[in-house]
């Protein structure tokens, strides 16, 4: 199977094409089911975006159309989908805590899911999107830190769960870049979540870690505990403004101070 990548940035998009090969499970990376084989990618100047955001759609689908076709010509193949990161529109994770009592038996995944969309509906307000749902503990009739309730005999079941959120419109606009790009969105990611999920050994995910990604237009922020992503957000300031401060503070000249 082939997967395919875009982070559509304020400074640059990178494409990465990989071929997933399933591999037996491994002792150094839990829950991972396949390895990836990269394949192709390309890396070229962002344009149309600014903090993060598509500020101007004509100029960024052109250069998305470029970062695909270097990848797709590298990896001799041709992308239909994408993954697509997000680091615009305000990320925000929250914690939130959904319970349900359960009809005797023990806990199905339609219970585990109707606890999860109710969770998830109480923690989406107006104008945003939900990007991911993430179970961290489960408790039974009281009993918190439960890892896997399936099959489990209990009265009252809860999920604490993080939810990530991001502005709708933000959201929106980068997913109709790719379209008219003629590629399906096969799924929208946080970045700060995937980076954790790439750069976070086990062992610093359970004892606990901040990755900070600063990217040229937003910087973001993804906490892990217990080896679950717990937090997440991310705001519109990056290393361009600080390219720009101390060309201004200096009275330098931009490519002097990003230097």
């Amino acid at each position: 199977a082939l997967v395919a990548s875009l982070d559509i940035g304020t400074s640059k998009i990178a494409c990465l094409i990989a071929r997933l090969k399933p591999c037996a499970p491994n002792e150094a990376l839990r829950g991972r089911t396949h390895a990836a084989e990269l394949i192709g990618y390309s890396h070229i100047q962002s344009r149309g975006v600014k903090a993060g955001a598509v500020v101007d759609m004509t100029e960024c689908e052109q250069a998305v159309r470029h970062a695909v076709a270097l990848a797709e010509r590298m990896a001799k193949v041709r992308v239909e989908s994408v993954l697509l990161s997000v680091s615009a529109g305000r990320l925000q994770g929250s914690m939130v805590e959904a319970s349900s009592e359960l009809r005797g038996g023990g806990v199905t995944p339609a219970d585990m899911s109707r606890v999860i969309s109710a969770g998830m509906h109480h923690a989406t307000p107006p104008g945003r999107t939900v990007l991911h749902v993430l179970p961290a503990t489960y408790s039974l009739d009281g009993v918190k830190g439960v890892r896997d309730p399936s099959g489990m005999v209990a009265r009252h079941f809860g999920i604490d769960m993080n939810v990530m959120t991001a502005d709708a419109t933000a959201a929106k606009n980068l997913m109709l870049v790719v379209e008219r790009c003629h590629l399906n969105v096969e799924a929208m990611a946080a970045g700060p979540y995937v980076s954790g999920l790439s750069v976070l050994t086990d062992d610093e995910a359970d004892l606990g870690a901040a990755v900070v990604e600063m990217g040229a237009g937003t910087t973001t922020i993804a906490t892990y505990s217990a080896g679950q992503c717990v937090h997440a957000s991310g705001f519109a300031v990056g290393g361009q403004h600080v390219t720009m401060d101390l060309a201004r503070g200096l009275g330098a000249c931009i490519a002097d101070a990003e230097r």
